[in-house]
């Protein structure tokens, strides 16, 4: 039974083929493209996949996206399901006020930190981080009960702010210092320090609710530039929310024994 998993974001589409839908299955195949190219998928890099037999995905880039997604799967006749944040999945519980208004990603990211933690035998706090187009901080405690979070600009939008309302500053390229000393290292390091300041207040946070020190798990295809800034041990892990579609998929698509 081979599993396709999709992360659908504001910016790419990841997905990757595995050879089941369990944690650990073997990946068979994976890829991404930007938004605007999903219309060639069927054509192109999914022209030669066999069928998967059941596909499973986390979208946040809306239902004109949706829709395009699905156009481009009709050449396996397979019925995607998409995940909608729950009260419950995956042996973690959700305290949000609407557990159903919870962006899935989030959901599905919380839901693969939580089992990596629990593969090596670490029933812990956690903080999850995803660093893309907007970064959001997730706190989730020793029982795997969601217990909130926050979610802030990513560097992209943060720049763009500030070129568009402030004469005389232009998007940067510059570099994260610990004084900076020009407009555009001053920039790239405001945003950094920003993100990190947050991370930093949500594992404060969490200690302090928990009584513990969490482990700090970070994701995003904007982690590996946001990590050596950190001011709290993290754990950078690139396929967090396939981690996480694959323990919803094992518990929606058992296998038969």
């Amino acid at each position: 039974m081979t599993f396709l998993a999709l992360d659908v974001g504001n910016t790419r589409l990841k997905w990757a083929q595995y050879a089941a839908p369990v944690a650990g299955a073997p990946v068979l195949a994976q890829g991404a493209v930007f938004l605007e190219n999903i219309d060639k998928l069927a054509d192109e890099e999914w022209r030669n996949l066999p069928a998967p037999s059941r596909i499973l995905g986390c979208i946040v880039a809306g239902d004109a996206v949706k829709r395009r997604v699905e156009e481009q799967m009709e050449l396996w006749e397979v019925a995607p399901r998409w995940v909608v944040s729950s009260a419950l999945e995956a042996g973690v519980s959700n305290g949000y006020d609407h557990p159903a208004r919870l962006g899935a990603d989030r959901w599905v990211a919380m839901i693969g930190a939580r089992h990596r933690l629990l593969a090596r035998g670490a029933q812990k706090p956690c903080v999850v981080v995803m660093v893309g187009t907007a970064v959001t901080v997730e706190a989730i405690d020793a029982s795997g009960r969601f217990l909130g979070g926050i979610i802030l600009p990513g560097h992209g939008i943060m720049l763009r702010a500030l070129e568009s309302g402030t004469a005389g500053l232009h998007v940067p390229t510059g570099e994260v210092r610990d004084f900076p000393t020009n407009t555009s290292d001053a920039l790239t390091s405001g945003g950094t320090f920003a993100i990190a300041g947050a991370v930093q207040r949500m594992v404060e946070n969490t200690t302090r609710h928990c009584g513990e020190k969490p482990e700090c798990i970070m994701t995003g295809g904007a982690g590996w530039k946001m990590a050596p800034s950190m001011s709290v041990e993290v754990e950078l892990v690139e396929g967090l929310i396939f981690d996480g579609l694959l323990e919803i998929a094992a518990r929606r698509f058992p296998l038969k024994s």
